[in-house]
């Protein structure tokens, strides 16, 4: 591997910057950083979800938009072009929305594309850095890029995902265009934690090869894929109000569903549906899960099976809270941050599996 003799771990951070070694140490906490606000972004998409903001901006700008209103004439004019859309029109125009109300859903999606446009920059301009100076390991380019494009298709997805709401019809987005702007970020993030946990295992050995994604972790992964789905279909759909109750629903363990337009379209468009699917499937999940922990407990990983069974127990306990209160802003916006905890224990957990070695784990 190109300059690996000038790196060792005694050297550190500082005095990796001096000279042109690789540098995996540094680039993996970066990652790990970047991994960090990809979570917080989950957490803001869900406020921007649950206050109803996501339709505040109904304009995409890259670079403009990355300031908000800056006088009484543009958010004016910012809450005239609200004011056409469905959402104005059937739901906040009725309910009295003042300038002062659309304010605060407009902070809540500016921060989000604002969030969005900071974790570009700070992806970005890093490995620009690191790869002028020659500081990326053999092999690993083309993964960074594959991230850096994911996360310019996620900033793709979102303006569709409003788009799609942008209309004097529609009152909200689609849920199909809001599951592939979520699992699109939850994949990033997957990905931003599988590749830093290869570059920790490559520093501590120079010799050490990136892992595999072996048949039981892949299984596991669609299985969470399904539920992370489900998650956001019920999300798009409003169908946490389905029910107040658990485990039943309407008083009955199986609710009414409407299979009046066929069986497609009762499973990805009924709300009741997808409730009981999303609360029932959650425990195959678990099962999952469960048994990809005791396997990376085995093979003497315990750290990344603590790290799975803490992630879906509190899940588990969130999901439940958040049907009982009827979906109260605060306990759903946890549960939506911890799923993302959950993916990131998940790839840490299937890493650890895919190196198949006691003590490895990165």
């Amino acid at each position: 591997m190109q300059h690996m003799q000038e790196w060792t771990p005694q050297r550190g951070i500082i005095g990796a910057w001096i000279g042109s070694s690789v540098r995996p140490l540094a680039l993996a906490r970066w990652l790990l950083v970047v991994a960090a606000l990809v979570t917080l972004m989950v957490a803001v998409g869900g406020i921007t979800r649950l206050t109803e903001s996501g339709l505040s901006i109904t304009e995409w700008k890259p670079v403009t938009g990355a300031l908000p209103p800056l006088s009484e004439e543009q958010w004016k004019a910012e809450f005239e072009a609200y004011q056409q859309i469905g959402e104005y029109r059937q739901v906040s125009g009725p309910a009295g929305m003042t300038l002062e109300d659309y304010k605060f859903i407009y902070f809540w999606e500016w921060f989000h594309r604002l969030l969005g446009r900071v974790i570009g920059l700070v992806f970005a301009v890093p490995l620009a850095w690191f790869w002028v100076k020659h500081a990326i390991p053999a092999g690993y380019k083309p993964r960074l890029l594959a991230l850096l494009a994911l996360g310019g298709l996620q900033g793709v997805f979102g303006w569709y995902m409003v788009r799609s709401g942008l209309s004097e019809q529609m009152t909200d987005v689609s849920h199909f265009w809001l599951s592939i702007h979520l699992l699109t970020a939850l994949f990033t993030l997957g990905g931003l934690v599988w590749t830093a946990l290869d570059l920790l295992s490559l520093e501590r050995d120079p010799k050490s090869k990136p892992a595999r994604m072996l048949p039981l972790a892949l299984i596991v992964c669609v299985i969470l894929f399904i539920q992370l789905l489900l998650g956001a279909w019920v999300a798009g759909l409003n169908a946490g109000l389905a029910s107040d109750s658990w485990p039943l629903m309407q008083g009955r363990f199986i609710p009414e569903v409407n299979w009046n337009n066929g069986v497609f379209w009762a499973f990805t468009h009924d709300p009741f549906l997808l409730h009981f699917l999303h609360r029932w499937w959650a425990w195959v999940a678990v099962a999952a899960l469960i048994i990809l922990a005791r396997a990376c407990k085995t093979l003497g990983h315990r750290a990344s099976s603590v790290a799975i069974h803490s992630a879906f127990g509190l899940q588990i306990l969130l999901g439940i809270a958040t049907v009982l209160t009827g979906v109260a802003l605060w306990l759903a916006v946890l549960h939506q941050l911890v799923g993302a905890l959950l993916v990131a224990a998940t790839a840490w957990g299937a890493h650890a599996f895919g190196r198949r070695e006691v003590g490895a784990l990165a």
